[in-house]
């Protein structure tokens, strides 16, 4: 389920739903806005972190970084 969230997210990032420098939305939202467990979120984001879409900076946040890697990269093969 993470991976669906942080294609889901990735998606968006790329179409500028969620621009460059922006943050993401917080950890409570995105559990009630997607309706996941929190640690879906937190999966989810670390993985958007390891395809090097965003940065989480401790007490603010996560945010996308401000240029993003190439697409067939970022989420390997699958």
């Amino acid at each position: 389920m993470y991976e669906e969230l942080a294609d889901f997210l990735e998606d968006r990032i790329r179409a500028g739903d969620l621009p460059p420098g922006g943050r993401l939305p917080g950890e409570q939202a995105m559990r009630q806005e997607y309706n996941v467990a929190l640690s879906t979120v937190r999966k989810a984001v670390g993985l958007l972190r390891n395809r090097g879409l965003v940065v989480t900076r401790a007490s603010k946040g996560s945010f996308v970084v401000r240029d993003l890697p190439p697409q067939e990269n970022a989420r390997g093969s699958r």
